[in-house]
């Protein structure tokens, strides 16, 4: 389900991948009024499945930082967004990444972050595994 959520350039909050056309896509809001709309080429349209957090060593998936959060939370939104400090923020993503890249993750990335996975929680979109990831606890399973 992960791979075929996305966000749009221009357009707040996260879609689902419902269809493609030739020259569009058509996407829904992940959010209660699911709301269907096109979204044409010359939109930037990125899919959540391909966007990762720098850190020290490597860049890690954005399904795994949002997998971490789930799992230290037990699935409740971590806090209001609204009402937190940007140093509240900070200090929570370190409780979480350690080993993230100071120098290039901005505050900006780190709400964007937070919205996205407040959002994705509210809504029930938790499986964070990837679909090998999902395929090899299945097996496990089996034997």
């Amino acid at each position: 389900m992960f791979e075929r959520i996305l966000t749009v350039s221009g357009k707040p909050g996260l879609y689902y991948l419902v269809s493609q056309g030739r020259n569009m896509f058509i996407v829904e809001a992940v959010d209660a009024t699911k709301k269907r709309m096109p979204v044409y080429n010359h939109d930037k349209v990125v899919m959540l499945d391909d966007i990762a957090i720098y850190t020290d060593t490597e860049e890690v998936p954005l399904r795994d930082v949002f997998a971490k959060i789930y799992e230290k939370e037990g699935g409740v939104l971590p806090f209001d967004l609204k009402m937190s400090t940007p140093e509240e923020l900070v200090e929570y993503f370190e409780t979480v990444m350690p080993e993230y890249d100071r120098e290039r993750v901005y505050l900006t990335h780190i709400k964007k972050m937070y919205q996205w996975y407040n959002l994705l929680v509210e809504y029930g979109v938790v499986d964070f595994k990837s679909e090998e990831e999902q395929e090899n606890e299945e097996k496990k399973e089996e034997k």
